[in-house]
Order: C-alpha cells, then structure tokens, then sequence
C-alpha cells in the first residue's frame, strides 16, 4: 500500500479488486447453476425477494 502515490494509483487499484471480485461470484453462480442447484426461476424468485431486516 506504500506504492499507491497518488488517486490513479488508488483508482486502479479499486477497479482491479472490482474485476477480481466479480469474477469469482460469477464462477461461483456458474458453479451454482451446472450443478443444477439453481436455474431461471432461482433468479425470479432472488429479484423480487424482500430480504431486508425489518427495524422495530
């Protein structure tokens, strides 16, 4: 992290952990769907859940 001298530098950084990160969900999500564990109605169903903690 001594390296990274100015916002460029911090800049790409931040946008190869991005890359790096979204590569392994999307192996996993591919794992996910070959093995048969999810398919086109897992997604359905994840894009109209309401999962968000209800606050008293």
């Amino acid at each position: 992290m001594s390296e990274l001298h100015s916002e460029d530098d911090l800049l790409a950084l931040k946008r190869f952990l991005v890359a790096f990160f979204a590569q392994r969900v999307d192996a996993g999500i591919g794992a996910l769907w070959d093995s048969g564990k999810w398919n086109e109605q897992t997604f359905t169903d994840l894009s109209t859940a309401h999962s968000r903690t209800a606050y008293k």
